[in-house]
């Protein structure tokens, strides 16, 4: 509850802060708030379960576990945002204040416990989005993203409200403990409105982390938004959804596992083969980590599909390791292509990585550690993240789900060794890249916790 309230009122902090003459302390501002509301969190460390606002928020150590995992990631992409503070027609305060309204969207559908917090908790996080995407004004394809993310979002919230309202109607309840009670019954087990209800809630939160047949929105906004809140989009706003759909599902509706579990299997098996297989023919990077995405939220449904006691365990992890490994692949993108830009535009395709070993060895490595973790080769926290999906898979019975996965991860290696070939076995320019130092620290520190927790993964439990 704390990070909460102390991002309300520090975001209306940074608007005042905008009105001052010098943009340099927007930055360091928002960094030291982002601190303040990641300290807050563990206030209630090893206190709950705790309810507030009239019971309909819940805090407990797995959801302030996700919290932390979205407030480090925000640290770490706000770090990179220097580049605001050289642009004369960006709104640097606007932007940082968005971004801290979102997070409390975030941390709303995190640990919602009555179904209109989660309501209001994910339109303030896909409001935010949709303003943030549209940020670059002069820049059509911005535009153009955020457009559709909004028409597309504006269906999936109508549907996902229809949800929400049959689930009322079947149940006589918006908290997802009455909804449980209900399901528990020989009417709950029974009842096809309510089977009905949660088809349609799934569907709308299936569109907000990119799951196929509902990711038709995520290569064009994902490749349209600039970098930073693409960045931001993908790993803050997949982390809190999946926290979300995880909560509904474990918390409400594991008496009829039976009913939702082929569906989700189904939508799980068609999120890895988009992602994966369409991946292969990108020529863009961004567009290539807009299709990962997509197959990163395949990896994440294995284990919502299974729903074992390690899969709690298994999408922390692999939100975290996903999460740091995303940040830094754009770290290094967002650098390369302001350096190559072509014609006063980004470069942000693979040719934009030739050479990078020899203009700057320390950003090929970065970006060697990311697409590595990425892929799930062992050593980094992305190959422990798949093992324990996998695991929980295996748990389940689900042999069947890890050989498409297995498979899809075969050709995952392929897209991603795509740019670490370019970087160090291909010839480019002979100039030198040059890094500002405090961008340096945030792209080791994230390489660091990727390799951190590959060579030692009980650290991350011991942490919880």
């Amino acid at each position: 509850m704390y990070p909460i309230i102390l991002l309300s009122v520090l975001g209306i902090v940074v608007l005042f802060l905008g009105f001052m003459k010098s943009k340099n302390i927007l930055l360091p501002a928002t960094l030291l708030f982002l601190a303040l509301a990641l300290g807050s969190n563990f206030i209630d460390w090893n206190q709950g379960p705790l309810l507030y606002f009239y019971g309909m928020f819940s805090v407990t150590n797995l959801t302030l576990a996700f919290n932390a995992i979205v407030l480090i990631s925000a640290f770490l992409i706000v770090a990179m945002t220097r580049g605001f503070q050289d642009d004369e027609e960006a709104q640097p305060a606007e932007y940082y204040g968005i971004m801290l309204f979102s997070l409390v969207g975030a941390i709303m559908i995190i640990g919602y416990e009555h179904l209109i917090i989660f309501f209001v908790g994910i339109e303030i996080l896909s409001v935010a989005m949709y303003i943030l995407t549209g940020s670059d004004k002069r820049n059509l394809r911005s535009n153009e993203a955020s457009l559709k993310y909004f028409l597309m979002g504006a269906f999936a919230t109508g549907i996902m409200l229809f949800g929400i309202a049959l689930l009322y109607g079947a149940t006589g309840a918006f908290s997802l403990t009455g909804i449980r009670g209900f399901v528990s019954t020989a009417a709950g087990a029974q009842s096809y409105i309510l089977y009905a209800g949660l088809l349609l809630l799934l569907i709308g939160m299936l569109f907000k982390v990119s799951a196929a047949p509902f990711h038709f929105w995520t290569p064009d906004v994902y490749d349209g938004a600039p970098s930073i809140f693409t960045t931001f989009m993908s790993t803050i706003v997949k982390t809190a959804g999946f926290a979300a759909i995880f909560r509904l599902l474990s918390h409400s509706f594991a008496g009829i596992y039976d009913f939702w579990y082929i569906t989700l299997a189904v939508i799980t098996v068609l999120t890895l083969f988009v992602g994966n297989v369409v991946a292969v023919y990108q020529d863009s990077f961004k567009r290539m980590m807009a299709y990962s995405s997509i197959s990163h939220a395949g990896y994440l449904l294995i284990a919502l599909t299974a729903l074992t006691a390690q899969t709690e365990r298994s999408i922390l992890f692999y939100s975290m390791a996903y999460s740091v490994a995303t940040i830094s692949a754009f770290g290094v993108l967002m650098l390369i292509a302001k350096e190559k830009s072509l014609d006063g535009r980004p470069n942000e395709s693979y040719d934009a990585f030739n050479g990078l070993a020899k203009q700057n060895p320390l950003l090929a490595f970065v970006l060697t550690v990311s697409m590595l973790s990425l892929a799930g080769i062992p050593l980094t926290a992305g190959f422990w993240g798949k093992f324990f999906v996998f695991s929980s898979a295996a748990d389940r019975g689900l042999i069947w789900m890890l050989v498409v996965a297995v498979l899809m991860s075969a050709v995952g290696i392929y897209y991603y060794f795509r740019v670490v070939i370019a970087s160090y076995m291909k010839e480019g320019n002979t100039g030198k890249i040059r890094v500002a130092p405090f961008y340096q620290i945030v792209l080791v520190a994230a390489t660091v916790i990727t390799i951190l927790f590959g060579l030692a993964p009980g650290f991350f439990e011991q942490l919880l």
